[in-house]
């Protein structure tokens, strides 16, 4: 509802002298962001069972890149450059923007017409007991003080931030970075800025499907995170070879991993802080990332612009450097995992949550299991 408001309103603000109202505009766009990037885990773990809740929480994000991906595509072909007919250009951008709001509006209804809180049935017994918490039970504030206490996901919490950020910083600094070593190639920048996305995409999905498949968290964490430093290393140290193909190669080689990465951090999370809500993990892990966004590109930016690029990637390098050794501290305690296993071992099926006497001896398996 938020992204669809916010879309009308850049809409009611095609005019040169309300620019302002275009920005206050992307301000309710970027509220609505806040609630939209946490939802990919909670999701997954309220309708998905244990064989396929990382490839669910993946495709999500999956979701979340795609739209990046045509965020990289459609603007500059919607909004061609056109200085000496600032009409045309008018033009065009009000067709992005009227465009943008039907589609916004339309997925608002889907929304409200399509999805549900919840399944019916619990798709998995570590949801089957959360179900039987009556919600009054919940307290956001104790949420997140017991988030803090959990020493696993702070460090999860640092390094998701870092690996993250230094990818934020990375995709808003490439064209710069490219044009600088390679003058005039602004389209090429765009396009191997695209690269990144596509190759993340790919990424995720398959360290989602890993995930499921394995349930070997804080290995796949560990090495995906070792890969991004190493890709790093090389489309730092290659960057300036004057071949485009190579940066084509390196940029895609590091969007796989970094963007990999992302579902990777959310399924993590959900796992050593069973039973807090999915949403608030992601939703710290966003805010961590969105942190060491801000401080990474600006830092970076500083470096490139006053050193070379060089200069700002090692920065980067040496922070991720950090996030390993940080990763490799986190204790592996998979609790959502522990309590699939233990009511799964006991043949015991998920039942309505409504169900006068079933949800009662389910839990007491539950805890006996435990």
């Amino acid at each position: 509802g938020l992204n669809g408001l916010g879309a009308w309103l850049k809409c009611a603000s095609l005019a040169p002298d309300r620019y302002p109202l275009t920005l206050a505009a992307q301000a309710v766009c970027a509220v609505a962001q806040v609630f939209i990037l946490g939802l990919p885990s909670r999701i997954a773990s309220v309708w998905f069972g244990p064989a396929e809740v990382s490839t669910a929480c993946a495709v999500a994000v999956l979701g979340n890149q795609l739209g990046t991906a045509i965020g990289f595509l459609l603007p500059p072909v919607l909004v061609p450059n056109t200085p000496n007919d600032l009409d045309l250009m008018a033009h065009n951008i009000s067709i992005m923007f009227y465009g943008t709001a039907i589609v916004s509006t339309l997925l608002f209804f889907l929304t409200g017409v399509v999805f549900e809180e919840k399944p019916k049935y619990p798709p998995s017994h570590s949801q089957a007991v959360l179900q039987t918490i009556p919600p009054e039970d919940y307290s956001y504030k104790q949420s997140i003080i017991n988030l803090f206490k959990n020493i696993p996901f702070v460090l999860l919490l640092i390094s998701y931030g870092i690996m993250t950020g230094a990818f934020y910083s990375v995709s808003t600094l490439l064209n710069q970075m490219i044009v600088t070593h390679y003058e005039g190639e602004e389209v090429n920048a765009g396009r191997i800025g695209l690269t990144l996305v596509v190759a993340g995409m790919v990424g995720s999905i398959i360290c989602g499907l890993w995930l499921d498949y394995t349930k070997t968290y804080k290995q796949t964490t560990l090495i995906v995170y070792i890969l991004s430093f190493i890709g790093l290393v090389v489309f730092t140290f290659t960057l300036d070879l004057k071949y485009l193909i190579v940066v084509f190669v390196t940029g895609g080689v590091l969007g796989f991993f970094m963007t990999g990465y992302l579902p990777l951090g959310f399924e993590f999370a959900v796992e050593i802080t069973y039973p807090e809500s999915e949403g608030t993990s992601s939703g710290l892990l966003n805010a961590s990332a969105q942190i060491f966004g801000i401080v990474f590109t600006l830092v970076q930016g500083k470096l490139t612009t006053n050193y070379s690029p060089r200069a700002g990637n090692l920065f980067l390098c040496a922070w991720i450097f950090v996030g390993i050794i940080l990763t490799a501290l986190i204790r592996s305690d998979l609790r959502r995992h522990n309590v699939n296993s233990g009511i799964m071992n006991l043949d015991v099926k998920a039942v309505p949550v409504d169900s006068p006497v079933e949800p009662e001896s389910t839990t007491l398996k539950i805890q006996s299991a435990l």
